[in-house]
């Protein structure tokens, strides 16, 4: 803490610290010239840093060098109930681990505040067009949840700076926007920015409201949780300046799927971006939302909003203290965070959007960052022509869309997309138009208060009567959690081999992840998911078909259906009110310990629990040596693998290797659940290793030499096509070492630590690839195991690597140092490539070199136990 930058912060009882003194004090002008993330981090440096090394670290930020690693202190930890409970299992495991090497386990606790919702674990199985969905909903997830919601409330008790959100109350990143985050934080009499860090990729929702909150992996939380700094070098800031001004009728949705396709041109990836200049200005926070959320689509690491008038007005909407917007206020302008002093901001890169060039937009099949106007639905080859069937036939078309989900915090946080839905269906109903009976229907809505406005303005009916009732408040379809078909309507995917698919208002549609029978999926505008509901189809131009036909007999439009910008503004004004948002938060922290059970600082595992296992990181692969030599390669893959690819999130199949353990263990089918779910039990979670029946492991071939689909792998040197859990099971009782070769954008995707963990626990020590996904390089780093990349012009390709071989690692391991990668090749050949070490700071070496996260905090822990 650097005292001397403190001072007391004008119009309020609290302090701060002034880090436009401390920067100018280095460079005279300096602190006018910074982004804003540079000035965040710069506050951060002053309050948190180690004195004697200030001018070194702000140095960093006013020269934008990158030189120098320093030390970011994120003020709080926000989880969602999959990853952040697979953190907190952790964190009961180490506290064994501790006990047993005769530390005090109850001193192992988070250091900073920790949020954690249950969002994740509930799946539709029932419709929205059934009664009382969201009950039956709920009473499900309940059941197949016992063991995991157990835990997570003896957590609560257990640990010190942790907060628990109880199952159907939202989604994390929709409760952090509208209530979680203060924008301005107080803390010992210190008033200085919120920030925070997440483990969900789209963690940087909040960063609308100006907050620097970005998604890492739950190794990465863990570390962050036990109070060490998050180590950095100045990250590329991107400068985006909006122009003009969205068409009528163009949604924030069309808006943000347009940014993606051309950021992911601009190769963002890994930057901070902030957003800026007259478009952004009049964007509205819902609207920002959308934009920031989908900040891992396009591939960056933030997406940043100006604090402004809009920073307040939505403040004051969501029913927050005024106390607490005035400090807002004050502090940003005060301290040199408010839109009007960043003015002569400046950036190393500038890219330039016009909102006005957007057309009404959906993104697929199977990539966020595949735009698909509405216009081109025919040049792509989506809306072949069709007709349909004749009434009576009772068969679905090509291309059915058998799941409409308006879902996820991507859309249901922007008021003007959900109320856009609501009067799409009031205009629908009017003219007498229905949902085809094969589509399943659902609104998930992130937050309860999204319901109060919706009854505000008689819009929930009409949602429901074509099918859109309230299925649950979390994360489903988008997550994969859709649940179940109708078992005729799956049978009828089968017998017919159909072309099925989802449409959703959600932010991911890789392949498979939906939903295993919907071959594609589409992301679109909640009133064009609506729209599609109605068509049945995505063989079908939604832009000039008609949807159906009225009593009158006159064909029915989209066009005909679409509200106006003006009408979606009234009905906002009139029916979206604070004291819906301070009804639905203010009671909201209140899942308390099972009533009468003692709490003991070591949890007692239950043996029978396929959802909750103490964990094994002193066993197995994680306590031997990593030798880096002799290493088999598990898989050769393409590039663009996905962590769904790593490790796959949705419904768990009886055909599955997962499947058949959880079958050895009990389970009925019905309550096999999700991959997701039963990530706190590495006995489930390792055998979704590699489980995506979407993979393409380069090393099993047909007899064409193409790639063969499927989870599946070669083992050596027999030249045995296995499943893929079988080949690990097998090297791992080899005690066999193990590597991956990969093409580029390695790890994209949701920052799922089991991505990590399962390759580790299989025996992996070391990837290869052309490049890596940020959040999943530091889960691997964490894990232990060695991430390291191609150099420029060297591929698996060019250097012919078939899986065959055995692989060498040699050289220091020093940050982005070069090693040698030595390849032994079955006829004897040794080849050598030089590779680069992704171990990008002292601190990942350390971390690494200890074996990951966890067993450095013990060594740590119990040295400083001794010393104390």
């Amino acid at each position: 803490m650097n005292v001397k930058y403190r001072k007391k912060l004008p119009g309020s009882a609290l302090d701060y610290f002034d880090a436009r003194e401390a920067v100018d004090s280095i460079k005279p002008g300096a602190w006018a010239t910074l982004p804003y993330t540079a000035r965040v981090h710069a506050e951060n440096l002053v309050r948190k840093g180690e004195p004697e090394k200030l001018d070194a670290y702000l140095g960093q930020l006013i020269e934008r060098k990158r030189d120098l690693d320093f030390p970011w202190f994120p003020v709080r930890v926000v989880c969602h109930d999959i990853l952040g409970q697979t953190a907190l299992v952790d964190l009961a495991g180490l506290r064994d681990a501790i006990a047993e090497m005769g530390g005090d386990p109850a001193k192992v606790n988070p250091v900073v505040p920790v949020q954690l919702i249950v969002d994740h674990s509930l799946a539709v199985e029932h419709a929205g067009f059934e009664k009382d969905a969201f009950a039956q909903n709920r009473a499900v997830e309940d059941r197949r949840n016992d063991d995991r919601f157990h835990f997570i409330n003896w957590t609560k008790e257990a640990f010190e700076n942790i907060d628990v959100i109880p199952p159907g109350n939202g989604i994390m990143h929709q409760i952090n926007l509208e209530r979680m985050s203060p924008v301005i934080y107080t803390q010992d009499g210190v008033a200085f920015p919120d920030t925070c860090v997440g483990t969900d990729s789209h963690t940087p929702h909040v960063d609308a409201l100006g907050v620097i909150a970005v998604g890492v992996g739950g190794l990465e939380a863990e570390n962050v949780m036990l109070g060490r700094a998050s180590w950095m070098r100045l990250p590329d800031i991107v400068g985006v300046e909006l122009s003009g001004k969205p068409q009528p009728g163009i949604t924030a949705t069309d808006v943000v799927l347009a940014l993606t396709e051309f950021l992911r041109k601009e190769k963002v990836v890994g930057a901070y971006l902030e957003f800026y200049g007259e478009g952004a200005k009049s964007l509205t926070i819902g609207d920002r939302a959308t934009i920031s959320n989908m900040c891992p689509e396009y591939g960056a690491t933030a997406a940043l909003f100006y604090i402004d008038q809009q920073t307040l007005d939505y403040l004051k909407l969501t029913g927050r203290d005024e106390s607490q917007i005035q400090l807002v206020e004050i502090y940003a302008k005060q301290a040199g965070f408010w839109a009007d002093s960043l003015q002569t901001a400046q950036y190393e890169r500038v890219l330039k959007f016009d909102l006005s060039t957007v057309v009404r937009n959906m993104a697929g099949p199977s990539n966020p960052h595949r735009r698909l106007p509405t216009s081109a639905l025919h040049e792509r080859g989506i809306a072949d022509a069709w007709k349909m069937p004749e009434a009576g036939h009772g068969t679905m078309p090509d291309g059915a869309v058998i799941i409409a989900a308006i879902t996820s915090c991507t859309n249901t946080s922007n008021p003007r997309n959900v109320i856009a839905a609501g009067l799409l269906a009031r205009n629908a109903n009017a003219r007498g138009l229905t949902r085809k009976p094969w589509v399943k229907t659902s609104l998930a809505p992130g937050s309860k208060a999204v319901q109060l406005y919706l009854e505000e303005a008689r819009l929930l009916p009409e949602l429901e009567q074509l099918g859109f009732g309230i299925v649950a408040f979390a994360c489903t379809t988008c997550n994969g959690m859709s649940g179940a078909l109708d078992p005729k309507i799956q049978q009828e995917i089968i017998d017919r081999d159909l072309y099925a698919t989802a449409v959703l208002s959600g932010n991911r549609n890789f392949d498979g992840r939906i939903h295993p029978y919907a071959k594609q999926a589409f992301l679109a505008s909640p009133p064009l998911v609506v729209a599609y509901a109605i068509a049945g189809t995505v063989r079908f131009d939604i832009e000039k078909d008609a949807l159906g036909t009225d009593a009158d007999g006159k064909p029915v439009t989209l066009k005909d259906l679409w509200p106006t910008d003006e009408e979606i503004d009234a009905v906002i004004a009139q029916s979206v009110k604070p004291e819906m948002f301070r009804k639905v938060y203010d009671p909201m922290f209140t899942f308390k310990v099972v009533e009468g059970e003692k709490i003991s600082p070591l949890y007692n595992w239950r043996p029978q629990s396929t959802y909750i296992r103490c964990p094994p990181y002193w066993e197995g692969a994680l306590a031997g040596e990593r030798t880096l030599k002799g290493m088999r390669p598990l898989a050769v893959l393409p590039d663009n693998i996905t962590t769904d690819h790593l490790s796959p999130s949705n419904a768990i199949l009886m055909n599955s290797a997962a499947g058949e353990y959880l079958h050895k263990m009990g389970l009925p089918e019905e309550d096999f659940n999700s991959y997701a779910t039963h990530r706190g039990d590495h006995l489930t979670a390792q055998r979704a290793t590699f489980a995506n029946p979407k993979l393409f492991n380069e090393m099993v071939r047909n007899e064409d030499g193409s790639v063969r689909q499927g989870s599946l792998a070669r083992v050596e040197p027999e030249g045995k096509v296995v499943r893929m859990w079988e080949a690990i099971e097998t090297y791992m009782e080899r005690k066999q070492p193990l590597i991956i070769i990969a093409g580029a954008d390695y790890g994209q995707g949701s920052s799922r630590d089991w991505a990590a963990k399962g390759v580790r626990l299989a025996g992996v020590e070391a990837i290869v690839a052309e490049g890596f996904e940020r959040i999943h390089r530091t889960n691997l780093i964490g894990m232990g195991t060695l991430p390291l990349e191609f150099k420029p012009g060297t591929t698996r390709l060019t250097l012919g690597i078939d899986g065959t071989e055995t692989f060498d690692v040699i050289g220091e391991r020093k940050p982005r140092a070069t090693l040698t990668l030595v390849i032994h090749r079955k006829n004897g050949e040794t080849v050598e490539a030089p590779v680069t070490c992704r171990l990008d700071s002292d601190e990942e070496v350390s971390i690494y070199e200890a074996g990951g996260v966890l067993q450095r905090f013990a060594q740590d822990f119990l040295e400083s136990s001794k010393a104390a």
